[in-house]
């Protein structure tokens, strides 16, 4: 029998495209009023030039880049800067972009609880406003407006031995906030116990001890700026200062930047950064200046500027509290190590009733979640919030947290997360 097998046939040519008549019709309308006004989302536009720039700032990199166009440049780059090559600054910053997240999905998360317990105190967030020298030259406002930002989103605010502001200045501008001082040991006794004895009398809870600074860094970018505190009026700084009308107009009718904790210490004058930490720094600190701390302050003392498990635990024998993983945001040592990545070595040293904080490169709120992941009970900012008062004063400050508030608790819920305390070791990974 045979059989006959019958091959399709294969079109030999692409079938032909469809005529004109033969696609699809699309019915058209005259455009109704109605229906555009659905469509068409006008907003009222924002007269305020602060406000406008500010609710435009969807991120502390946005706050950043409104600062450098409203702050004269030298006053931009000491915010911005570091010490010699800044290699310290980027690695900060490296080391939490290289974190990755791990989430627990299927367990949903509505409203996350952000608050935390440092030193038994409950705070909003694990969030605390590091101190920063020079504040009122970088806005008119300075600690004050910082201080009134922290005690309004309850949490603590430090105030620097070098700030622009007193501690009584900063107790009557946020009678009701936690507020801390960090100290700079300097070489004249007395004027420590002064400083110790006044921080006590305006009700200041804590004192931050910082150790990273026994002399002054080099930070290139001020020496090439020519910055002085007060700024000092070369053609370089006119200019500057000229690009920028309503700083230069706001500190020609405030009162004068001095070192206010440290008046009828300081001679008068324009003084520079490095001169100031020669004068005011103690060269020769060391863990008997920490015990004399000790037996000085009746409450809690943490000493910042930590980065080595060894240097935690001695601190904590000699009588702190707690540490600062600090290695004072790249401005000191260059080619020190990220805090992140030390973190984990100093919290296993010091175990678990120990308060440990980090500073030095939180610039989002995953940052946060980073940190507390590898040990810390909380973070400080510097730079953060000082890009929001550059920015825009007091409310650039509010921007500032209510931006890492919001990435933080975000996240927390992406996470599948529902508080702070429930953030583990298993939810980041590191290299």
């Amino acid at each position: 029998m045979t059989v006959t097998v019958t091959q399709p046939q294969v079109p030999t040519t692409a079938p032909a495209a469809p005529q004109a008549h033969e696609r699809l019709r699309v019915t058209r309308q005259r455009p109704r009023w109605s229906e555009l006004r659905e469509l068409l989302q006008l907003r009222r536009p924002t007269l305020n030039p602060v406000e406008r720039r500010l609710g435009a700032a969807l991120s502390i990199g946005d706050l950043r880049t409104v600062a450098a166009r409203t702050t004269p440049r030298a006053v931009f780059d000491y915010v911005d800067g570091a010490a010699d090559a800044e290699l310290t600054l980027r690695r900060n910053r490296d080391a939490f972009a290289a974190v990755d997240f791990v989430p627990d999905y299927l367990s949903p998360v509505d409203d996350p609880d952000l608050s935390t317990s440092v030193f038994g105190h409950e705070i909003a967030m694990p969030l605390i406003f590091a101190p920063t020298g020079y504040t009122r030259m970088m806005h008119h406002e300075g600690e004050a407006a910082v201080a009134r930002v922290a005690a309004r989103n309850g949490l603590p605010y430090t105030l620097s031995t070098v700030g622009t502001s007193t501690v009584e200045d900063v107790a009557a501008a946020a009678p009701e906030g936690e507020n801390w001082f960090q100290l700079y040991l300097t070489r004249d006794e007395r004027l420590n116990k002064e400083l110790l004895d006044r921080a006590l009398a305006a009700g200041f809870t804590t004192v931050v001890l910082t150790v990273d600074t026994p002399v002054a860094a080099r930070h290139l970018k001020d020496i090439r700026n020519g910055l002085t505190i007060p700024p000092s009026l070369t053609p370089r700084t006119l200019l500057g200062m000229a690009r920028c009308p309503s700083w230069t107009l706001n500190k020609l009718t405030t009162s004068p930047i001095t070192f206010a904790s440290l008046s009828g210490t300081m001679d008068g004058g324009a003084i520079d950064a490095v001169r100031v930490a020669d004068v005011v720094f103690e060269p020769t600190l060391n863990y008997e200046h920490l015990a004399w701390l000790r037996a000085n302050w009746p409450h809690h003392i943490l000493v910042k500027g930590v980065l080595s498990p060894n240097n935690a635990r001695r601190a904590v024998e000699t009588g702190a509290d707690g540490v600062v993983v600090s290695n004072h945001g790249g401005r000191q040592l260059d080619r020190t190590p990220a805090t992140l990545s030390v973190l984990p070595a100093i919290r296993e040293e010091l175990g678990p009733d120990a308060t440990v904080i980090l500073d030095s490169g939180v610039m989002h709120g995953q940052d946060i979640i980073a940190a507390v992941a590898l040990g810390a009970d909380a973070v400080m900012i510097g730079r953060a919030y000082l890009y929001g008062l550059m920015a825009g004063g007091e409310r650039g400050v509010d921007r500032a947290v209510s931006i890492l508030r919001e990435e933080y608790g975000r996240s927390l819920q992406l996470l599948g997360l529902g508080s702070t305390a429930a953030i583990e070791r298993q939810h980041v990974r590191v290299p």
